[in-house]
């Protein structure tokens, strides 16, 4: 991925998520927009969004992301000057739920027992030398 690619997904993301913050505060309040995907040649981009709240408020959030999408398109594109806009395709990021489950699960595990056997510590890298390698 290029610089300019990676730029302009920050600054999507960057735009997309301030509109949402200002413009449409009271329906966006759990919905985090979590990162832009801009396609190579900027026609086509995943907006991933992150939305807090049982399975019903995540697909009604989602959905009401989608019918909104035109507009918050058109605002992005008052404040964001590239060739071409790309068109949003907004996904759910459920890379949060995940990330949760696995954590809970981890807590659930517990401490390990006293007499379990100790886990090895990592060797410690050597350290960089200023003195080329021996030839053999």
């Amino acid at each position: 991925m290029s610089n300019r690619t990676i730029r302009i997904n920050e600054l999507l993301q960057r735009e997309i998520s301030d509109i949402l913050r200002r413009r449409y505060q009271a329906e966006a309040v759990a919905v985090t927009v979590t990162e832009v995907r801009v396609a190579p040649d900027l026609r086509e981009a995943r907006v991933f969004v992150s939305i807090v709240g049982d399975d019903d408020t995540v697909e009604q959030k989602l959905r009401w992301i989608r019918r909104t999408a035109p507009a918050i398109r058109a605002e992005v594109s008052r404040h964001v000057v590239l060739k071409f806009l790309p068109k949003f395709e907004y996904l759910l990021d459920r890379s949060t739920v995940r990330s949760t489950r696995v954590l809970q699960l981890l807590d659930d595990l517990g401490p390990l027992p006293p007499d379990a056997p100790a886990i090895p510590a990592v060797p410690e890298k050597p350290k960089f030398s200023t003195n080329p390698p021996a030839q053999d």
